[in-house]
């Protein structure tokens, strides 16, 4: 913890002291930030290594304000002489560029003060050895699975980051967090009948982490359940999303929330706050908050408050996604959404989002479905974020008799997001794994277009 301490304090001394010298270079207002990471990561295939690398960067960004003109300079060099360069160049260009009518850091009455400890960094580095034993007892446990063939690899991964955000409104805030990954990709059958799969599993700390042999064999299993694969003719029938696809469900929402997309018009949801867009037992939680969370982080990007909130609450969409431009645009409060790199203004993201899970199991899901479609791979980005049209390439297995019968594969699920929000069911078997988390999810009524 001291050692923490210590980092804090240099990284946040360095950005009030390129505050006090850009505001003496004629900035009204300033804030920086300055990000720092180390990544291990080991990658091997057929039981022979293909990368062993360590990267360490580090990397800062400057924002200066000048009336209503602002500028962002970044910079991986942080010797005197470059900060001065810095500084000087952000300020030039604040004077040029057009004023913006909505930019400008937090009132200091709006800054967070205080912000809760989330557990986000394991301590422990592991060395090589680690990962290179984690990647290959993966690789191993999935060429071990009957009818796989071949490996597209296994990786394993690790990494730790610090941020540091410090603002001419009084703001400053530090915080560290650690990543742990491992994946493997392989291949069942030969020739033209050859299917691929994966697995993989993420957490901030070691002892969270899925054992390297279950995920191996589970992406083995999983390619092998491919094998075979039939294209079934066009129809409309209901659609079962399993839970690594369903996901994207989330993505779709939050971008159709965003604020600047509700603010330039350009969402099928700009005019929904309030309504009841999903069934009443459809929640869905964004928590920043969220102890160990994959995307957790104590304080949003502008050094605002952030909380857990319901963002759609018993079906009711509840909120839009701000940060202080687009919450200035609308006319209301920044939701605390904000998110930022070095070279760039803040935009909003959400952190840890969830669907919450259902009263069903995934086989009680199903059981009444004569004839539908389990989703478990899709392709493409056919969303049209305007009119909420959605089109995606599909693979998976059908269903007959309320059971999984047999894979397809070369089909297309297509709708309209409104009316798919609308029918949404959920299953009950939510895990958190990737950040952005849904249960097994049922839509009734799509259209499936295949031969």
């Amino acid at each position: 913890m001291a050692e923490i301490n210590k980092e804090a304090g240099a990284a946040l001394n360095l950005l009030q002291d390129l505050i006090v010298r850009a505001r003496r270079a004629g900035a009204d207002t300033a804030d920086a930030v300055m990000f720092e990471g180390i990544s291990l990561s080991h990658a091997r295939r057929l039981g022979k290594t293909e990368k062993l690398e360590r990267s360490e960067g580090q990397d800062l960004g400057l924002r200066v304000f000048i009336g209503r003109q602002q500028a962002v300079v970044s910079s991986s060099d942080r010797s005197p002489q470059a900060l001065d360069e810095l500084v000087e160049r952000a300020v030039a260009m604040a004077r040029t560029v057009p004023e913006d009518p909505f930019c400008g850091i937090a009132d200091p009455a709006e800054i967070a003060r205080d912000w809760p400890r989330l557990d986000m960094l394991d301590p422990e580095e592991p060395g090589a050895e680690v990962l290179i034993e984690r990647a290959r007892a993966a690789e191993e446990a999935a060429l071990a699975v009957t009818g796989v063939t071949n490996s597209e690899g296994a990786e394993a991964g690790w990494g730790r980051s610090s941020v540091a955000l410090a603002a001419s409104n009084g703001f400053a805030g530090f915080y560290s967090g650690s990543s742990q990954g491992i994946s493997a990709s392989v291949i069942a059958g030969s020739g033209t009948g050859m299917e691929r799969d994966y697995d993989f599993a993420s957490a901030i700390h070691a002892a969270d982490l899925r054992d390297p042999v279950e995920i191996g064999k589970s992406a083995g299993e999983r390619a092998v359940k491919r094998l075979g694969a039939k294209k079934m003719p066009t129809c409309r029938c209901p659609v079962v999303f399993d839970p690594r696809v369903a996901r994207g469900f989330i993505s779709h929402l939050l971008g159709a929330i965003s604020g600047p997309s509700i603010a330039r018009g350009t969402s099928f949801l700009k005019d929904r706050l309030g309504d009841r867009i999903f069934p009443e037992a459809i929640t869905i939680i964004d928590d920043p908050h969220r102890q160990r969370g994959l995307r957790s982080k104590p304080f949003d990007g502008e050094g605002i408050a952030n909380r857990r909130r319901a963002i759609v609450d018993k079906g009711v969409l509840t909120t839009w996604l701000l940060d202080l431009r687009s919450s200035r645009q609308l006319g209301l409060q920044t939701t605390g959404h904000a998110a930022r790199g070095t070279a760039s203004p803040p935009s909003p993201s959400a952190t840890n989002v969830w669907i919450e899970k259902g009263a069903l199991s995934p086989t009680e899901l199903i059981a009444d479905i004569e004839s539908g479609f389990y989703v478990t791979e899709m392709m493409g980005m056919g969303v049209n974020g305007v009119t909420g049209d959605y089109s995606r390439g599909a693979a998976g297995f059908w269903i007959e008799k309320g059971e999984i019968a047999f894979p397809v594969s070369e089909m297309t699920v297509a709708g309209n997001l409104k009316d798919i929000f609308a029918r949404l069911v959920a299953a009950d078997d939510l895990e958190f794994k990737a950040g952005a988390d849904s249960p097994t999810l049922r839509v009734d009524d799509l259209t499936v277009a295949g031969a």
